[in-house]
């Protein structure tokens, strides 16, 4: 069995995975995941890929590539790096086969990938960095209502009135909030408002990467929000898309996934080529 660990370290949250592949089967031998605040995301990096090689019950020398992505590139114990959206787009399609498009929303940014059924990146659309479309804007929002992170979907799905934030920055979009709260809107109805303004932009970016079937996978921080999932699906709804909205339980995994999956295909390579462990770059 070859093992191969990928480690993903995003801006809010580090998450790493173990998989063993033998005879063109996968096997799971690890997770785990350390939100970041305000600590040093190598360090946790280490401490997570420790995590689960003891789950595994494996020593390092055991693991044949670790792959990173995300901001992982300058670990020293890494064999190769991948970007971002060839390891979601491939995290996205091991989820679940059907995904035709991955929509990757983090603390910082949200962007729709379309990939075909092997996971190869066809096109993709981007949030601009100012946008008050991320995982970060909502956790403050969250934050200024008294609401910790689990409870924001939840609490979204209550809202029967929504307040919708027309801003896309940030900063302005927070004031808005502001101004809610002093009109008396309810917490439910400021998220849910929230909630549908940030799902009507990934709509816009899902719509921008072409019209196609199939399954729009959640990756990142923001699919475990159920919440989003929702206003999401009814934003796809309303622009009459053949795509239908999915999460998964592992989906904040996907980064990590793809670039696990991606690590084991190019360590094949490299022992086809008589290379062995040497290290490797991957786009």
């Amino acid at each position: 069995m070859v093992v191969t660990a990928g480690i993903d370290v995003g801006t809010g949250c580090v998450k790493a995975v173990l998989f063993g592949s033998e005879g063109g089967k996968t096997t799971w031998m690890g997770r785990h995941l350390e939100r970041i605040r305000q600590r040093d995301p190598y360090q946790l990096a280490e401490e997570a890929f420790e995590a689960v090689l003891a789950q595994a019950g494996l020593p390092r020398k055991e693991v044949a590539y670790v792959a990173t992505t995300g901001d992982g590139e300058s670990l020293t114990f890494a064999t190769g790096h991948f970007y971002s959206m060839t390891t979601h787009a491939r995290g996205g399609i091991y989820l679940d086969p059907t995904t035709r498009v991955v929509c990757d929303i983090g603390a910082l940014h949200g962007r729709a990938i379309r990939t075909d059924e092997r996971g190869k990146v066809l096109t993709y659309r981007m949030t601009s960095q100012c946008a008050s479309g991320s995982g970060q804007f909502l956790e403050n929002i969250a934050r200024y209502l008294g609401i910790s992170q689990d409870e924001i979907g939840a609490i979204s799905q209550q809202g029967k009135t929504p307040e919708k934030v027309s801003s896309i920055c940030a900063v302005l979009a927070e004031t808005d909030v502001i101004n809610m709260v002093s009109r008396n809107i309810s917490a439910a109805n400021i998220l849910r408002g929230i909630h549908l303004s940030m799902a009507g932009r990934v709509a816009s970016l899902i719509k921008g990467v072409g019209g196609v079937e199939g399954t729009a996978l959640m990756t990142g921080g923001l699919a475990l929000d159920a919440g989003f999932v929702a206003a999401l699906a009814d934003s796809m709804a309303e622009v009459k898309s053949a795509l239908v909205v999915k999460s998964h339980p592992d989906a904040i995994f996907a980064g990590a996934i793809g670039a696990a999956l991606w690590g084991a295909f190019r360590h094949e390579k490299l022992r086809a080529r008589g290379l062995g462990g040497a290290a490797g770059r991957a786009a």
